[in-house]
């Protein structure tokens, strides 16, 4: 008798226990598959965007390479607007770039090569839209703008294009010392550098 008190016991306490917090563990167990899931579906959301980002850079490049200048610039486009944040946009936004200068608009060249500094998700990526930024900047004739993106630059091999600007400026003490650091960042070995420091007369042979 005492043992089937105690169950029964046990079973009111059980039937009381649950009327006051069952609400909240139920609650609890579904939001926690909700999260199991969501996080899932998220997961997966994110690798059909990173498929549809790389299969339209892919036929951004194929179109460059069929010489479809055209299609390839809307398949840009199209990667810039639909999949901003992705790695595929940037490399787009490069070959826009590239695809502009190569037409003689530096212009639009630019504002794509600034959408990629603005954009990129890997400051490797940025850095270089940067250092291209700053050679269009230069042919220009943006002087301060182009030095701006170098010294945004986190590289050391932005010397020869530092000199590059002093010297179109009309600064050739600067422009010696920049094409000297980037001889003694190549060892040496940079013939075009030499070349240039010896057309704005070195003063001495550069080694």
């Amino acid at each position: 008798m005492t043992t089937y008190l105690n169950e029964e016991e046990q079973l009111e306490a059980l039937k009381k226990w649950w009327a006051e917090n069952g609400k909240s563990i139920v609650i609890g167990v579904v939001l926690g598959f909700a999260a199991i899931f969501g996080w899932q579906g998220w997961q997966a959301y994110r690798v059909a965007q990173g498929e549809a980002a790389s299969n339209l850079y892919i036929s951004m490049q194929n179109q460059v390479r069929a010489g479809k200048a055209e299609s390839a610039l809307e398949l840009g486009k199209r990667l810039l607007g639909e999949h901003t944040g992705s790695v595929y946009a940037s490399f787009a936004a490069l070959k826009l770039a590239q695809l502009m200068y190569e037409r003689g608009d530096k212009a639009n060249a630019s504002e794509n090569l600034q959408w990629v500094v603005s954009h990129a998700p890997d400051a490797v990526i940025a850095d270089l839209a940067r250092f291209r930024l700053a050679r269009v900047q230069l042919e220009q004739k943006q002087y301060e703008q182009a030095v701006s993106q170098l010294d945004a630059v986190d590289a050391a091999g932005v010397a020869e294009l530092r000199g590059d600007i002093a010297r179109a400026r009309g600064d050739l003490a600067a422009a010696r010392a920049a094409y000297r650091q980037a001889l003694a960042a190549k060892g040496g070995a940079s013939a075009l550098v030499r070349m240039k420091l010896n057309e704005i007369g070195a003063g001495e042979k550069a080694s």
